[in-house]
């Protein structure tokens, strides 16, 4: 183990989105505990890089579901052993006009209402909670917050705690293919290459591929594969730190040629060498180079 366990806990009002939160946590690389009755959380708690199958970050929500949660949980965090844990006990709330909308729109019932009125379970359980609210690193207050803004700012307070670079930016998937067999689902991106001289119709390369030197060497003799290279390059370096701000996690980058064996194949290999050199995560899938 490199140093301290990361160790967030989640919690807050239901209807504020402690789900949303914790999916952020999932993308951030965190191993995510979900709704743990307090004694199986406490045992969590006292053993968390054994019982989080060796994760050294780790996120755990809970909240007024575990019976004497209000109790017991600020008891529970004052007991950790911190030595090993950097803890952030993150609290999340809303507005009661928030969160009356919210129950509305999905229909299901608040934890705490019972046969009363939702607003009284809303209001039982935010006087339940405020010793757990006083204790709280961070509250955040996701009233007007799309699911978009929340991510924004979970990945605001925490991405930058991330060291593998592919944690805080998008994963680029570079496909090549052929489309005489359809384009890739899925694509943000697409470039068409069909223009380029075509190797296939060279009878000494027609059985090679892209990833093959004698095809790289017919490509690298044509203006029009460099001017693309270089064109592309350009915007990709453009929109991926403006893909990043908006927390993509993954970017999907289709190139094209008529069969996918040959112009695409290469123009996805020496894209993803430029990206990496730039230091963006990337993966490079080469969907048609078989057929």
């Amino acid at each position: 183990m490199s140093g301290k366990i990361r160790l967030v806990l989640i919690t807050g009002l239901s209807g504020s989105g402690k789900s949303s939160v914790a999916k952020c946590f999932e993308d951030l690389g965190y191993y995510c505990v979900d709704n743990l009755p307090l004694p199986l959380l406490r045992e969590f708690l006292s053993r968390p890089l054994e019982l989080g199958e060796g994760h050294e970050k780790i996120s755990v929500v809970t909240d007024v579901r575990a019976a004497g949660f209000a109790s017991e949980f600020p008891r529970l965090v004052a007991e950790m052993d911190r030595r090993h844990l950097s803890v952030t006990l993150l609290f999340l709330e809303a507005s009661e006009d928030a969160l009356v909308r919210r129950f509305s729109e999905t229909r299901r019932p608040h934890p705490l209402a019972g046969d009363r009125p939702l607003l009284d379970g809303i209001r039982q359980e935010r006087e339940l909670l405020a010793e757990v609210r006083g204790v709280a690193d961070l509250v955040l207050d996701t009233s007007d917050w799309s699911i978009h803004e929340v991510r924004n700012q979970v990945f605001r307070e925490f991405a930058g705690e991330a060291s593998d670079p592919s944690l805080t930016g998008p994963v680029v998937s570079l496909v090549s293919f052929g489309f005489k067999h359809g384009i890739p689902p899925g694509t943000d991106l697409l470039f068409d290459v069909r223009f380029m001289s075509n190797p296939h119709f060279v009878p000494e390369l027609q059985d090679l591929t892209g990833q093959d030197a004698a095809v790289r060497q017919f490509l690298d003799k044509l203006d029009d594969y460099h001017e693309l290279l270089q064109k592309v390059e350009e915007l990709l370096l453009f929109l991926l730190p403006r893909f990043s701000r908006e927390n993509r996690s993954y970017v999907s980058v289709a190139v094209g040629c008529t069969g996918g064996r040959h112009r695409s194949v290469a123009v996805a290999e020496e894209l993803a060498n430029r990206l990496q050199n730039a230091q963006w995560p990337v993966r490079v899938i080469h969907r048609d180079i078989a057929r």
